[in-house]
């Protein structure tokens, strides 16, 4: 298995990504070092790399623990974070290229919810890991950049194949399209997929990854231009105009307080 999904905290996940010839393996977001260590234990994997999105500690708080524990491993993360991300080896920006065995991996750019944020394509894989910038039905708070940035950066992510696997940082999905729903009602996909996060939830099951392709067809902040969730925008604040950066930021808004 190429992919392997490690729960983190109360909430998080971190991903092994494992290249099966040489067994070499990098851990997005290493929040609990221990944890990730196991995992790659149990997978026979040998872990070379950390993959840090943003440098929240959510995200990067066992970075020093598996510095220490694991001998010249590399640390990835944006040099956009301002040195905020611990025990950081190799910085990255937009378009870099990395390497974990024989997978190559590509640095996205995705700023917003901080100003370095950044997610990691390995299109070998078809599979992108988005941090806290695309969840599940939804999208992180904007906290270092504004609306019409996070607009630019989902659009990215976007624009990747519509069967590109995502692997976002959270367990919120049943919450979001829950949200989602309040906006599109009457979107049968959305309805489908929110019944589907209802019953993995009962099951203890996890809800990622998605896909590009379904993100686009549930998750509200990539359908700024529905009609249905442009009226029910509309019906709450009568002043909203058709301008899909003020759409965005009206429904990040109403995600905020839901």
């Amino acid at each position: 298995m190429a992919i392997v999904t490690v729960p983190q905290l109360s909430d998080n996940y971190a991903y092994l990504v494992i290249d099966d010839t040489s067994k070499d393996c990098a851990v997005v977001d290493c929040a609990e070092a221990d944890k990730v260590i196991a995992a790659a234990k149990a997978h026979g994997a040998k872990i070379v790399a950390v993959l840090t999105t943003h440098w929240h500690g959510d995200h990067s708080g066992g970075n020093n623990e598996i510095a220490s524990k694991v001998p010249g491993i590399r640390i990835y993360g944006a040099s956009a974070e301002g040195g905020k991300i611990p025990a950081l080896t190799n910085p990255l920006t937009d378009g870099d290229k990395l390497r974990i065995g024989a997978l190559e991996g590509r640095v996205i750019g995705i700023p917003a919810h901080t100003n370095g944020h950044v997610a990691y394509y390995f299109p070998a894989l078809g599979a992108v890991f988005t941090g806290d910038t695309m969840f599940v039905g939804g999208c992180g708070r904007v906290f270092e950049g504004k609306a019409a940035t996070m607009v630019a950066s989902l659009k990215k992510l976007a624009a990747l194949p519509d069967s590109t696997q995502v692997y976002c940082g959270h367990e919120y999905t049943e919450k979001n399209l829950r949200f989602a729903l309040t906006l599109e009602p009457g979107n049968a996909a959305l309805k489908k997929k929110h019944e589907w996060s209802l019953k993995a939830h009962a099951e203890n099951k996890f809800t990622v990854p998605s896909t590009i392709g379904d993100e686009k067809q549930t998750n509200p902040f990539l359908r700024t231009d529905s009609v249905e969730l442009r009226a029910n925008l509309k019906h709450r604040d009568p002043s909203m105009t058709d301008d899909p950066i003020a759409i965005f930021a009206k429904t990040r808004e109403l995600k905020d307080h839901f």
